[in-house]
């Protein structure tokens, strides 16, 4: 579909002959002659018009939603609003490491007052920005996943400069290896769950409780520690969760799973408990043990 656009110069004559652009009205019967074109002059001679057509390609309007994903361009200006509030952004940089923060931590870090940040931790929620774990007492925040890392880091690149790294004030000893309730927590802990996930023997759940579940793959894994997983799972407790781990802020494993590992552990002697305290040591069998079994090396 076309659409012809008429340009009408018409030029009037003064006293002395020189000439004078004006603007007139092209009547419709003008219009019909241009598209003839045809040259129109006035009875009188006075004035003269000289018009001319040009086709081009015509659009009534431009149609947005055709052309352009409305949707998702609002969507990704609300995340982009939510990540660029400055209180938010310091908050989402340091949960950046990996590690879950209460908000009370959150709030001190993006110096803003507890009540302010859980107005702003509930804004990056709705945008699936944190998630939420509570254990206990506690309600830890950390990034919704490797996604939002990975914009994170984009935008810094964009940015410039670095950001602190997470540094835990926990004792040496208590960091490495402790117990937590009845499941191996500290750096043992963590890189225990670690490894599972990567060798495939975790699933995690679809609820928000932060349950886990074995794959085939992982129960057969620790039947061959000596794990009967089909009892563990009559206990009346939890089977497997991810547990915050106090130092690390990330998770270990927690429930009947966890309980049962620690228990191999320590019965095979792999780990020895302190007398006065939580901390574990990790004996010599149980680095070979852990390297030859998961592939952990310690």
């Amino acid at each position: 579909m076309t659409h012809t656009i008429v340009i009408g110069i018409s030029f009037g004559f003064d006293l002395a002959g020189a000439s004078q652009p004006t603007v007139k009205a092209i009547t419709v019967a003008a219009i019909l002659l241009i598209a003839s074109r045809r040259l129109i002059a006035s009875v009188d001679g006075s004035a003269g018009c000289m018009c001319a057509s040009m086709l081009v390609a015509a659009h009534q309007h431009f149609v947005y939603h055709q052309t352009m994903n409305v949707e998702h361009d609002e969507a990704a200006s609300a995340i982009a609003a939510a990540i660029g509030e400055p209180a938010r952004a310091r908050m989402l940089y340091c949960l950046a490491d990996g590690r879950a923060r209460t908000s009370t931590e959150l709030a001190m870090i993006a110096d803003v007052s507890p009540s302010t940040a859980s107005v702003h931790l509930n804004r990056l929620k709705t945008q699936r920005l944190v998630k939420l774990f509570a254990q206990g007492k506690h309600r830890y925040y950390s990034l919704e996943g490797a996604n939002v890392a990975a914009a994170l880091e984009a935008l810094s690149v964009l940015a410039g400069g670095s950001r602190d790294t997470f540094v835990p004030n926990t004792p040496n000893r208590l960091r490495a290896a402790r117990t937590c309730y009845d499941h191996i927590a500290g750096t043992l802990g963590v890189s225990l769950h670690d490894r599972f996930e990567s060798l495939g023997w975790l699933s995690r759940g679809s609820g928000t409780d932060n349950a886990y579940d074995l794959t085939p793959h992982g129960v057969k894994a620790f039947n061959a520690l000596g794990i009967d997983i089909e009892a563990t799972r009559t206990l009346r407790r939890r089977f497997a969760y991810a547990c915050v781990d106090w130092s690390e802020r990330r998770p270990h494993i927690g429930g009947a799973v966890g309980a049962a590992l620690l228990n191999i552990a320590m019965k095979r002697k792999w780990v020895i408990q302190d007398l006065d305290s939580r901390a574990l040591t990790v004996t010599r069998v149980g680095r070979r043990e852990m390297l030859t079994r998961f592939g952990l090396p310690l």
